[in-house]
């Protein structure tokens, strides 16, 4: 009997800067079972662009070649405009970049990791918006140390990002929220 080995798919992993060194952890764990497509610290310098530009530079250069897009959810994720950001740019449909499938990743530091459900408003809003319902366009799930099964997440996300429709009705953030990380979003 031979084992199924998930693909190897292009991402794009969205993440607070706070929680950099999971994301490095993540990406070394994972190998060369993806093709990492994120922004690092550095790589785009806005410097006098505007709001508009930074988005668009972020979809047409990073978002663009993935097929999935991992929000990694530490605490204070879902406070951060360039996640809330991403998440927007991956689940649209252009004629220059396809939809992205999508998931979350409760971190080892978030405070619903491990508990039998986590609260939305924990989570990024928009990234709540799509992960409700009979047939989700995203699931969220608790960090693991298994490669394996993180493929496995990755490549079911790939699947669903041409089932369900994603919700992408949210306005987008204009600015970080601030306050206490642990309160949440609040409808």
């Amino acid at each position: 009997m031979t084992v199924y080995e998930a693909p190897r798919h292009r991402v794009f992993i969205s993440f607070h800067h706070d929680d950099q060194a999971y994301k490095d952890r993540f990406v070394q764990m994972m190998g060369d079972g993806i093709v990492d497509e994120s922004v690092d610290t550095g790589d785009i310098d806005d410097t006098g662009l505007k709001t508009a530009r930074v988005r668009q530079k972020i979809r047409d250069e990073y978002i663009r070649d993935a097929s999935v897009t991992i929000v990694l959810i530490g605490p204070c994720t879902w406070q951060r405009k360039h996640v809330d950001w991403e998440i927007g740019s991956s689940l649209r449909a252009t004629r220059r970049n396809p939809r992205c499938g999508l998931l979350g990743i409760l971190l080892p530091n978030h405070p619903d990791h491990g508990m039998a459900q986590y609260k939305l408003n924990l989570i990024p809003p928009r990234l709540a918006d799509n992960v409700g319902g009979g047939d989700p366009y995203a699931l969220v799930y608790d960090w693991s140390y298994q490669p394996s099964d993180i493929r496995n997440w990755i490549h079911k996300a790939f699947q669903r990002r041409d089932g369900a429709s994603p919700n992408n009705g949210r306005d987008q953030f204009r600015h970080n929220r601030s306050g206490d990380c642990s309160r949440g979003w609040q409808g």
